[in-house]
């Protein structure tokens, strides 16, 4: 009986690092859609976002499986009710991803006001934080989940200095006020993203020690 519930729960590992690299790739295609403002590549990460939701839907009904046929002990219920929690933000991120594509597409005929710079690094940043936050709750790793808490700094910093870059491009041409406004929501969306992956870490914390935000659960 527990040899089959390991078979399941390694199941649900191999599927939530799918369900990971397809989100991952989502981030780095819309990235790159903005960079090189490619319509079709963006379109990709869009009709992708399906993929995503099924995706979440799969895991969900084989989470449910394991919670309603294998009377999980409190260890192992840990782990499922933390996977049913982790691809809630899983899915959002792919949402976000589609989100960034569609202001893709809206500016793929613009020249940009500025060259981008830390917009493709917070990208980067984020792609980080999302495989190490899957990677720590597969592992079981405790100080990855913390690293990828801690390191929401550097996304939140970059955030902050692409705001800053373009209220001055605002103020020395007010008639950069559009695009200035489109590429802070883009921005806006893969800090979002960083808080997800935020999101994944805490629960990958509780899945270890019970507590969640430093508050005991189970």
């Amino acid at each position: 009986m527990r040899s089959r519930f390991d078979e399941q729960l390694k199941l649900l590992n191999n599927s939530l690092i799918e369900m990971g690299s397809i989100i991952e790739n989502a981030i780095s295609k819309a990235t790159k859609a903005l960079e090189t403002q490619d319509v079709k590549s963006a379109r990709e990460v869009i009709e992708a976002d399906q993929i995503i939701d099924d995706k979440e839907k799969e895991i969900e009904s084989l989470c449910l499986k394991l919670l309603l046929h294998q009377q999980p002990v409190a260890r192992d219920l840990r782990q499922i009710s933390t996977a049913l929690k982790m691809i809630t933000d899983m899915e959002r991120i792919g949402d976000q991803a589609a989100d960034i594509s569609e202001l893709c597409i809206l500016l793929a005929s613009d020249e940009y006001i500025k060259k981008l710079e830390h917009i493709p690094q917070m990208a980067k940043a984020t792609i980080r934080m999302v495989t190490e936050s899957i990677d720590a709750y597969v592992k079981k790793d405790m100080a990855l989940a913390e690293a990828v808490v801690e390191y929401d700094d550097v996304v939140d910093e970059l955030y902050l200095a692409i705001k800053k870059d373009l209220i001055a491009l605002v103020h020395a041409d007010v008639e950069n006020g559009g695009q200035a406004f489109d590429l802070m929501q883009i921005a806006k969306y893969y800090e979002r993203i960083g808080d997800h992956a935020v999101n994944i870490a805490e629960w990958v914390i509780f899945s270890i020690t019970g507590k969640h935000k430093n508050r005991q659960v189970l």
